[in-house]
């Protein structure tokens, strides 16, 4: 198909992505955003359309129509009212909780040198009572209700690290039940991963020892993102896929492309050999950079829902834990709905790839 592509030169520009290559302005964090883009009609995935016509067929799991990549970026676990300072010196915790009970127990622990049961008791009765953060079994308890599975990326920050939120070590519980449970555990790459090979991979291998067994799947926080090297890096430290490439500040199609695909690679003219599974919308997006309201968002997710289908993609949504709540979950579970009663395959982005690569 790239070959038929190529004799298109708007839709293989567009699909390249080439006038990502050495842009003269960037945001605030390096990214190439929507608004700069040349390519304006951001909500039809024309190159799909254009490799449809041409002979591109797609086939799902059961026969289904088209498919639908869940995923949840693990940002934030500890809302900051739930912070913990802690003095090891002086076998000394400070908690910030309003629950007298709960802060008699832990400290009594700790003053019998117990801190690290201290902690158990702590963070069990504030996870199960108190921190609408701690979802992971609600989510997936929600989405197996539709018959559907989903992968969750984990931040792997230290101390002292842009938007550090919690030790990876401290969920390694969480991230065993969400696998063996059936659902995906990816990397979250941290700020200035998406540029950086070394990170990745020490990223990668921190995550990988929690969970025992290999990490195939990837997407850098605040989406960002350098074409083409970004998959250049993804590809050397050992992933299948990436589904980092949307706008931050725009749903829609960033290449023209609602099929996973493989990128190509202007400066080196060869396939890069990792597969994007592209992202198509993300909770932020709809409600801090497009500012819609609960109707707009909906009306805007239900287009692109119906135009993937139309062209049996896939469309890649990504919604936060943090979104977990109030009318952002109703939304959340309205979309599972929607697509359920579509018969779209709901799945995670390892179920798409090992699909994708037979498929291919």
């Amino acid at each position: 198909m790239i070959d038929v592509l190529k004799q298109n030169k708007e839709l293989w520009d567009l699909f390249t992505r080439r006038e990502e290559y050495g842009p003269l302005f960037l945001d605030q964090y390096n990214r190439f955003p929507y608004y700069l883009s040349k390519h304006r009609n951001i909500f039809e995935p024309e190159v799909s359309k254009f490799l449809i016509e041409n002979g591109l067929k797609v086939e799902y799991l059961e026969g289904k129509q088209f498919a639908v990549c869940l995923t949840h970026d693990i940002d934030v676990v500890y809302p900051s009212k739930f912070g913990v300072a802690v003095y090891p010196s002086k076998f000394e915790v400070v908690f910030r909780f309003s629950k007298a009970g709960i802060i008699y127990n832990a400290a009594k622990l700790v003053k019998e040198h117990q801190v690290k049961n201290a902690f158990k008791t702590l963070f069990n009765k504030i996870n199960k009572r108190q921190n609408p953060y701690w979802n992971f079994k609600d989510i997936m308890a929600l989405e197996e209700e539709y018959d559907a599975k989903s992968s969750f990326y984990f931040l792997v920050l230290d101390k002292g690290d842009m938007d550090f939120n919690f030790k990876i070590g401290d969920l390694e519980h969480e991230i065993g039940n969400i696998a063996d449970n059936g659902w995906e555990v990816g990397l979250h790459g941290g700020h200035e991963a998406y540029n950086n090979l070394d990170e990745i991979k020490e990223k990668k291998k921190r995550l990988e020892k929690i969970l025992g067994k290999k990490v195939i799947g990837y997407r850098n926080h605040y989406l960002r993102f350098k074409v083409p090297d970004t998959w250049e890096l993804v590809r050397k430290a050992g992933f299948k896929y990436d589904t980092t490439f949307g706008y931050a500040d725009c749903v829609g199609f960033r290449n023209g492309m609602c099929h996973p695909f493989k990128p190509f690679n202007l400066d080196t003219n060869m396939e890069i050999d990792i597969l994007e599974i592209p992202l198509t919308i993300m909770d932020g997006t709809l409600f801090d950079y497009m500012k819609l309201d609960m109707e707009g968002a909906w009306e805007v997710t239900k287009t692109l829902i119906d135009v993937v289908e139309k062209y049996n993609g896939v469309i890649t949504i990504l919604w936060h834990n943090n979104y977990m709540i109030d009318d952002k979950l109703k939304l959340y579970e309205k979309i599972l709905k929607y697509c359920y009663e579509k018969g779209a395959w709901m799945t995670s982005g390892e179920e798409i790839w090992r699909w994708w690569r037979k498929e291919g």
